[in-house]
């Protein structure tokens, strides 16, 4: 069973390998690429638009907040009172009543 699996996988990337072979060329093409000299010039810029809509009720605002104004004071629980509290959990969680053994 294993020497006609891998008869046939070897017929198959024989025959993978073999279908681009006369189709690729030797000779090497140059790529030319399209300028654009308009790309970099200072022109003026379209008028912004709203992609919402205009009756849409959101709203946004420019400028930066500081991230001082969003944070909220947490007070950090050590690690070693989150690893007693999960063993506690453990330690009072319930058990299976029965026990399977194959």
């Amino acid at each position: 069973m294993k020497t006609i699996l891998f008869a046939i996988l070897l017929a198959g990337a024989a025959a993978a390998m073999g279908q681009s072979a006369p189709v690729l060329s030797n000779q090497p093409q140059m790529l030319a690429m399209t300028e654009h000299p308009e790309h970099a010039r200072n022109h003026i810029l379209a008028q912004e638009q709203n992609l919402r809509g205009d009756e849409s009720p959101y709203t946004y605002a420019q400028g930066e907040l500081p991230l001082s104004d969003f944070a909220r004071a947490s007070a950090a629980v050590p690690l070693g009172d989150v690893a007693r509290s999960y063993r506690e959990e453990h330690a009072s969680a319930k058990r299976a009543q029965t026990v399977w053994e194959n």
